[in-house]
């Protein structure tokens, strides 16, 4: 019997799934909330791959287009997508290259606003990295400005993986409930 890597259940066949990028070992149960990984019979490693480049459409019915993985595998049941997987992160230095962009064409933050029609605040405090850019604010600075503002993934996607295997601990073992 192995416990459940969520909710710390006996379990004796634990589902593999990826929940907001790490994957776990979780009874029946838990596995509804992420995406069920498959792996080769032989392995533990996913044979999947998970794509982390935007199509630019939020596809919520249930096909399969844009993303890539294998689909052979005889599990019959649709696998779920995991939200995190299909979203583009912003550069950790987006406010750096805003203004730098803007210095280059020679605009001022209020000729840029005017451009972009929004207010000259809201260009103030993306740059001083105050806030971060809506999906719409990014497309039309990157759009306006020719320059990309989500992070290069040299990197296809990190893995997350465990220094010692089966060390038996679950999210219950270190979480202090207040009751």
């Amino acid at each position: 019997m192995v416990q459940c890597e969520m909710c710390g259940t006996e379990t004796a066949s634990p589902n593999r799934v990826k929940i907001e990028g790490a994957e776990l070992d979780v009874c029946d149960e838990c596995t509804d909330f992420g995406t069920e990984v498959k792996t080769d019979s032989g392995t533990s490693s996913a044979s999947t791959k998970y794509s982390t480049s935007s199509s630019g459409s939020s596809d919520s019915g249930g096909s399969s287009s844009g993303r890539s993985g294998t689909t052979s595998s005889g599990g019959g049941g649709q696998q779920r997508r995991d939200m995190y997987d299909e979203m583009d992160e912003i550069a950790t230095d987006y406010d750096q290259r805003i203004r730098s962009a803007r210095e280059s064409n020679g605009l001022t933050q209020e000729e840029l606003a005017k451009q972009l029609n929004e207010k000259a605040s809201l260009i103030r405090k993306l740059e001083q990295g105050d806030t971060l850019p809506s999906d719409d604010i990014q497309q039309k600075l990157e759009r306006n400005l020719d320059i990309s503002l989500t992070a290069s993934s040299s990197t296809d996607e990190t893995e997350w993986s465990s220094d010692s295997a089966g060390s038996g601990y679950t999210l219950g073992d270190v979480v202090k409930r207040k009751d």
